[in-house]
């Protein structure tokens, strides 16, 4: 089945969805703003700028791969593993400030225990549980995929897939809510309905601070 964009004026679950996958970042919690400080405060410590717009263009990809194609872009020579390891402790430090991103985390709320319902997130695992937490979200999910996990990241869709198996679901029955390009792409390869969440608040559709 060919993935959507939803239109609508309401963020809602189609007729025909069987199971329920959502990003985690900037779609059910609000940590974008967090780990943009986190970038610029690594960045800064290298003394370079933070690009916002190139975050933006490679939101839902693991930080590693970020780094890397921030060094091909820009001619730089960052270490990558010392890099993406510090960004993400100072990532973490953050995370205990998340909040829900509304309206997506009432409907996860909503639909808890009609739907099985899963997380998958290009963040590593310690990050995505401890934003979960932080929002009191983490009970809604019977599955939670991240970067930790050993598949291929989005766009590619692999970890879609294992998410619907893991639900016993088929892909074609499975709504994925995304706030990435790369993560809508990769559900549309997956087979599955892809819903932009970006229209209702979700992403960088607001500046960090």
């Amino acid at each position: 089945m060919a993935a959507q964009a939803n239109s609508d004026s309401t963020l809602a679950v189609s007729s025909g969805a069987r199971g329920l996958i959502f990003d985690c970042d900037g779609t059910l919690v609000d940590t974008l703003p967090l780990h943009y400080a986190a970038w610029k405060a690594t960045f800064a410590e290298l003394g370079l700028s933070c690009p916002l717009d190139f975050l933006i263009e490679h939101n839902g990809k693991p930080t590693d791969q970020i780094v890397g194609l921030y060094n091909a872009r820009f001619g730089q020579q960052i270490d990558v593993g010392r890099f993406t390891a510090d960004k993400e402790r100072r990532t973490h430090a953050l995370l205990g400030q998340a909040r829900p991103l509304e309206p997506v985390a009432a409907l996860a709320r909503r639909h808890h225990g009609r739907l099985p319902m899963a997380v998958v997130s290009g963040s590593n695992r310690p990050n995505v549980e401890l934003a979960l937490q932080a929002a009191g979200l983490t009970a809604l999910f019977s599955v939670v995929l991240t970067a930790d996990d050993g598949l291929p990241p989005k766009p590619a869709p692999d970890l879609f897939l294992e998410a619907a198996r893991r639900l016993r679901v088929e892909p074609r029955a499975c709504q994925v809510f995304e706030d990435a390009d790369s993560g809508l792409e990769a559900a549309r390869l997956a087979g599955m309905l892809a819903t932009d969440v970006r229209p209702f608040g979700g992403g960088y559709s607001r500046a960090p601070e």
